[in-house]
């Protein structure tokens, strides 16, 4: 593969000034990531080069410098293509080499690109150019338009009169003002900023759930339209539901060109008006439309995967509960409620199925079930799956574990988007070829709530549900822009080397999934990685490679305590200078964090490491191996509350936020229907964008203001709370806390005794 060629100078300037960056932090990163360099990986320790960019800056340079060099391939073709029919002029290849965007580019190609036979085609066949370049000029020729125009019916051209002759020539002048490229640059951005969307629904089309209800008699600026209403205009369209334009007051686009057209009175001045109109009803308005549509779409689309990239962070660096043994329960009813049990790793150490619910009511034996695997297996938590049946297992567990004086076991319910699609995937299948789908799926649970983030880069993120419109939007665009968050956040978090899966591995900054496969297959077949350098037997992976991934991978009580750390192998020996400046061993300095705050951390520059990487070292030698996410905290569902008949205007609830969009949250109270919090009932203060105050994952209170049975919607408030009701949540028994569990047969009997009354 060749090396990307490097971008004119006047383009690396206008990035630069588009993006609010220096052009030699923009020249230097775009030499790394040229060079092979992965976004983590600048961010991360390239900080120098870069002058502190983070992921966000650096990946757009990545983006920018992507759509520049497809437009330099464009304005190639471009101009060969027009320099082959002989008609580049110095002017235009002057305005072609100075277009800064795409929509310019083909603005300006627009007359000379090949086309279809048109009205104006056959005006020129029948040799009517001549009388419209005579109306465009606007000249005097010492006769009247007519007279002038007589010269020019022929019956062998198929010219009958005069005035078919000016009808042909306002057709050649119509074409020639509709591809004028600063006619509709105007015009677009017209439209664009004084267009109407107007939606309107089909007659007879069938909306049986009323989904776009709301737009069958609709209109809003284009210049103010959101997101989620574009879309769901879009996809109401495209189900045949609704029918959307975007209108515009035609006086404007007509006046607007009259007066760049007409430039001094005479008897052309009928022809000319009548070119134009032509040239906006039957040319320019259709076109025009389509494209500020496709612009709109882009922008509502880039704002959805912006809201969808928002909500896949916040959901992967949701915080771990930690490696405690965990069980997965994924609840059912008829079929019941599947069990697994996991260890510390995420290990399976056993599966079973309980009836704790409706028809069966078999509580007894699910009590003896659960209390068995708590015992037999440790378990410090219990993970439910949201679903079908959640509420009313959730309740059982939980009174479980408080008729058994389990103080030392926790309950949550997570959220088990996706855990279906991992379930019947080829790399669950790979996991455990001998297990059911249904287990797979409780193993899922138990594990997500471990940590997040390594059972969630098993799913496709368009799977997990935090999406907005995401099956409209630009699909391309869409995985490019989630496969990079979720590689940002491994790569944030780091992975041990000895522990991940695939499917974490095959993230982490410079390893593709060949690599990542070859690395699980050496650790199976050589045992635990020692070091870092180790890696550098593993096929395949070589010192590029190195470079890029070492530093993202942690190895806990291997040979060099550095590994273990985020610091990269090739800063070891600062590290090791700095310690011996202190007279301690590296083991030491890590061991007592103080150290770290005493040191002069400038004294240790040098041409490669400066100030950024030296702060950088100085951090980790404070924490080593430190998570970045936040301390894990168990949403405490309200008791009794179960269905979404249960709830009544002005309740105080606990809850998780599932999803942010433009126009709000949704958060889960425990009723099965996720919760709205619209946007003016996020906060006291204005907020344009609810992300300033919510995120996914987020443990919130909320007061209840409305319930709809009927159609399921529930709204609710944040900024309602009084400050009594603000969230004061404690986890209910923090992963580092192991109170003596009471014996099981002191236990059993009484609870057997008890479910059995009901």
């Amino acid at each position: 593969m060749s090396d990307p060629k490097p971008l004119p100078a006047a383009i690396v300037a206008h990035i630069a000034q588009a993006l609010n960056l220096s052009v030699q932090s923009l020249i230097a990163t775009l030499a790394l990531l040229d060079g092979g360099g992965t976004v983590p990986f600048i961010a991360r320790y390239r900080k120098e080069a870069t002058g502190n960019l983070d992921e966000v800056a650096i990946g757009a340079i990545e983006e920018k410098a992507a759509y520049f060099r497809e437009l330099e391939e464009r304005r190639e073709t471009v101009l060969n293509s027009i320099t082959e029919q002989g008609k580049l002029t110095p002017a235009l290849e002057e305005a072609i080499k100075a277009a800064l965007d795409k929509t310019t580019l083909e603005d300006l190609y627009l007359p000379f690109k090949p086309k279809r036979r048109t009205k104006a085609t056959i005006a020129r066949e029948k040799g009517l150019e001549p009388l419209a370049s005579y109306l465009w000029n606007q000249q005097p020729s010492g006769v009247a338009l007519t007279e002038f125009a007589e010269a020019f019916v022929s019956a062998e051209k198929g010219v009958a009169s005069a005035a078919e002759a000016l009808e042909g020539a306002r057709h050649i002048l119509a074409e020639q003002i509709s591809e004028t490229a600063e006619f509709r640059s105007h015009l677009r951005q017209l439209m664009l900023g004084e267009g109407i969307v107007t939606s309107r629904k089909v007659e007879d089309a069938q909306d049986p759930e009323g989904k776009f209800k709301m737009y069958y008699e609709y209109s809003e600026p284009a210049s103010k339209i959101p997101s989620h209403r574009m879309l769901a205009i879009r996809r109401g369209s495209e189900e045949n539901v609704l029918y959307f334009q975007i209108e515009l007051d035609p006086l404007k686009p007509v006046s607007y060109l009259k007066g760049k057209v007409l430039r001094r009175q005479g008897d052309w001045q009928p022809q000319l008006e009548l070119a134009v109109e032509d040239a906006w009803k039957r040319l320019l308005n259709l076109s025009i439309q389509t494209e500020v549509r496709l612009e709109l779409k882009e922008r509502s689309d880039a704002e959805a995967i912006r809201v969808f990239r928002e909500n896949l962070q916040n959901l992967l660096l949701a915080p771990p509960a930690g490696p405690i043994g965990t069980l997965g329960v994924d609840p059912g009813i008829r079929t019941g409620c599947k069990i697994a049990v996991v260890d510390e790793t995420g290990k399976l150490l056993d599966h079973s199925v309980v009836y704790p619910l409706a028809p069966k009511n078999d509580t007894v034996g699910a009590a003896r079930t659960l209390l068995g695997l708590i015992h037999k297996y440790n378990v410090r938590a219990i993970s439910i799956g949201n679903g079908t049946g959640s509420r009313e297992t959730s309740a059982f567990v939980l009174e479980l574990l408080r008729e058994a004086n389990l103080s030392n076991v926790f309950s949550v319910v997570v959220n088990e988007s996706g855990a279906s699609v991992y379930s019947a995937s080829e790399m669950a299948r790979q996991e455990f070829p001998d297990l059911d789908l249904t287990v797979r799926g409780a193993i899922s649970i138990a594990r997500r709530l471990q940590d997040p983030l390594a059972e969630l880069v098993k799913i496709d993120p368009k799977s997990i549900g935090v999406g907005q419109y995401q099956h409209d939007v630009d699909q391309r665009n869409l995985n490019k822009a989630l496969e990079s968050t979720v590689e940002n956040c491994v790569n944030r978090v780091g992975v041990d080397l000895n522990t991940a899966s695939f499917a974490l591995l095959r993230h982490v900054a410079g390893i593709t999934e060949r690599t990542a496969q070859k690395i699980v297959e050496f650790r199976n077949e050589k045992g635990r990685f020692r070091s870092r350098v180790q890696l550098m037997a593993v096929p395949g992976f070589g010192p590029k490679t190195f470079e890029q991934a070492a530093g993202f991978l942690r190895i806990r009580d291997g040979e060099n305590p550095l590994d273990m750390t985020a610091v990269h192998p090739e800063s070891y020996p600062i590290v090791e200078k700095i310690a011996s400046s202190l007279q301690v061993t590296v083991s030491e300095l890590i061991a007592r964090p103080a150290y770290a705050d005493s040191l002069k951390i400038e004294a240790f520059q040098t041409d490669k490491a400066g100030i950024y990487t030296l702060r950088d070292i100085r951090e980790e030698l404070r924490k080593p191996g430190r998570d970045p996410r936040e301390q894990f905290v168990a949403p405490q569902f309200q008791s009794g509350v179960k269905e979404i008949s249960d709830l009544t205007p002005g309740m105080i609830l606990e809850g998780a936020v599932t999803n942010v969009t433009n126009f709000g949250a949704f958060v889960d109270v425990g009723v099965h229907q996720d919760g709205l919090v619209h946007v003016s009932e996020l906060s006291n203060r204005f907020i344009k964008d609810p992300y300033e105050v919510v995120k996914a994952g987020q443990i919130v209170k909320v007061k209840v203001l409305s319930v709809d049975p009927k159609t399921k919607r529930i709204a609710l408030s944040i900024k309602a709370l009084e400050a009594s009701d603000l969230p004061k949540i404690k986890n209910a028994a923090p992963p580092g806390r192991q109170p003596k569990a009471p014996s099981m047969d002191e236990k059993l009997a009484q609870l057997t005794n008890k479910f059995r009354t009901r």
